[in-house]
């Protein structure tokens, strides 16, 4: 939204010799993407502090800094023009990121509409993009960009919010609790959508998977008394979330009981997956080309936000038909005369599970699985990857490909069930042996998480 810097000073509390009716034509944390007249947030991050890079952003067009009054001592000199400084309040840890969360909250209550937030443990991103794709054929929709889900991205997100907009969809992610409550303080949704419970981040979990639950439960928490609640009646937690708010919640699921549930699933491989949608008495066939039959429930939750909104089950239909894979979710991609599926962006061991299985279900001469380190899994990492091996042996991978850290544990447990696999301590050599060993007919699974950068192995074998 944009907004002059008066208006902005006004509702930061801040302080500074800017041009008060200069306006901000959109914000940014990153000097080296800021584009002509945005206004730059000196956010400090894990690694730099942006105070470091004011000069660059506004020589690269900011119109203005949002800084904290203690940058800069009086006795320093100038670095930069004063009227290019809007000074906040250092009264927090990170005054600049909380300022940036109060406007876009400022932001948020002005606009004044609905909305949608979906969280869960695993395929939030492709659950936001499917409602986004689903409402847009009805409505003009602001949507989360990416995975941009935390207390950095989100602001950063409602601060695009127009006049125009007549709804927005965001993405909620955590790794402790009471993250998810913080954000819901921002975004202030009416609605929220779980899609599921599983372990991730345990290392930050000492109760497991509960606390896990527990921390997702907390969006459903912060919706207001008229608020409703998107609920996955397959997931035992988060169908338990439903309780004392039954009369504001629309349950999906494969469940029949469920509001909005699906049947008669016919899984296609490549082609992606079929079946019939059931809502309020009526039927539709739903045909998807994302892999997979978890995506049924990603779907389901977009048809349930869909028709709650108005919508006809044919118009959900038709919106999903045309929904695309995301960046490396799911991408199908030919290379060497084999077919690759790109789920590198990240992983854990539910989401791994089931991509094997969507993988298998595709037709080919062998099914190779290049499974990267899941990261944050705590003392049950090992546990997990093995898990997650043995799941491929009993099911039929043909080769299991481990890549760093605790895949290791997961290469073990595959090749003691029976099947071929072999270990690579670097993303560059496993692609350099990918290159050697996976011939044409062969599909090929590539997954891990974010911070493994499994993407490195798979150019090295999409190299020409």
């Amino acid at each position: 939204m944009k907004l002059t810097l008066g208006q902005i000073a006004d509702i930061l509390h801040a302080e500074g010799d800017f041009t008060t009716y200069a306006e901000a034509l959109g914000y940014s944390i990153d000097s080296r993407t800021i584009a002509d007249g945005e206004l730059f947030f000196a956010v400090k991050g894990d690694r730099v502090d942006g105070h470091d890079f004011v000069e660059a952003a506004l020589a690269n067009g900011a119109v203005a800094a949002v800084v904290s009054q203690r940058w800069l001592a009086p006795d320093e000199p100038e670095r930069v023009d004063p009227c290019k400084l809007i000074r906040v309040p250092d009264d927090c840890d990170d005054c600049v990121l909380n300022a940036l969360q109060k406007l876009a909250h400022a932001v948020r209550r002005t606009w004044g509409k609905r909305v949608i937030a979906v969280t869960g443990s695993a395929g939030k991103t492709t659950t936001k993009e499917a409602i986004a794709q689903v409402l847009s054929a009805r409505f003009r929709v602001l949507k989360s960009q990416g995975n941009l889900n935390n207390g950095f991205g989100l602001p950063l997100q409602l601060l695009k919010l127009e006049p125009a907009h007549e709804v927005a969809v965001v993405e909620l992610g955590m790794n402790h609790a009471g993250e998810i409550a913080a954000l819901a303080k921002i975004a202030e949704p009416d609605w929220a959508v779980v899609s599921n419970v599983a372990p991730v981040h345990l290392e930050h979990f000492p109760t497991g998977i509960v606390g896990i639950a527990m921390a997702k439960y907390e969006l459903v928490q912060a919706l207001p008394l008229n608020g409703r609640a998107f609920l996955n009646a397959d997931d035992p937690y988060v169908a338990s979330f439903a309780r004392g708010i039954s009369n504001r919640v629309t349950s999906f699921g494969v469940d029949l009981t469920a509001k909005v549930h699906a049947r008669a699933i016919t899984d296609l491989g490549f082609g992606g997956i079929l079946f019939t949608a059931s809502a309020r008495g009526l039927e539709h066939e739903i045909r998807l080309k994302l892999l997979g039959r978890h995506n049924v429930s990603n779907a389901l939750a977009a048809i349930a936000v869909g028709v709650e909104s108005g919508m006809s089950l044919a118009e959900c239909a038709a919106a999903l038909a045309t929904l695309e894979p995301g960046d490396r979710r799911g991408e199908l991609v030919e290379a060497h005369g084999a077919k690759i599926v790109n789920d590198s962006y990240n992983s854990n061991p539910r989401a791994l599970d089931a991509m094997v299985d969507a993988l298998l279900a595709t037709s080919a001469k062998r099914h190779v699985v290049v499974a990267g380190e899941m990261l944050e899994l705590g003392p049950e990492a090992s546990a997990l990857h093995a898990a997650c091996g043995r799941h491929m042996a009993e099911r039929g991978v043909s080769l299991v490909v481990g890549v760093r850290g605790q895949a290791e544990h997961l290469v073990a447990a595959a090749r003691d069930c029976g099947s071929e696999a072999v270990f690579f301590a670097t993303t560059e050599e496993a692609g350099a042996w990918l290159r050697e060993s996976i011939h044409p007919g062969d599909a090929v699974l590539f997954k891990a998480s974010r911070g493994v950068r499994l993407e490195r192995a798979l150019a090295i074998f999409l190299a020409p």
